[in-house]
């Protein structure tokens, strides 16, 4: 899984150092596959595809505290979270009733 998930990263080279990125759009895609029918919202936060602020309104949330529903995240997310995102700022809730 993680084979699929690097060959969607972009490198680049800051200085002498080649680090490597997520995209909006994968970051999006591995969510939205974790989450089915999630609503995920993502924004960049400095331009540099490493720096995340990401709130996901999903039904697998339903009745888990704040803290466990992150953890599902860093779960969908696993070692991207070590490498390629560099930080993440989350907003997690179930689906409100109408």
């Amino acid at each position: 899984m993680w084979a699929a998930r690097a060959a969607a990263l972009t490198s680049t080279e800051v200085g002498a150092i080649e680090t490597r990125v997520i995209e909006p759009a994968v970051l999006r895609g591995i969510l939205e596959g974790a989450f089915p029918g999630a609503q995920v919202e993502i924004v960049d936060l400095t331009g540099t595809r490493d720096h995340y602020q990401v709130k996901i309104v999903a039904e697998a949330f339903r009745g888990e505290s704040r803290l466990r529903q992150h953890k599902l995240v860093y779960t969908a997310l696993g070692a991207l979270l070590r490498g390629p995102i560099h930080a993440l700022s989350l907003q997690t809730s179930a689906p409100t009733s109408t």
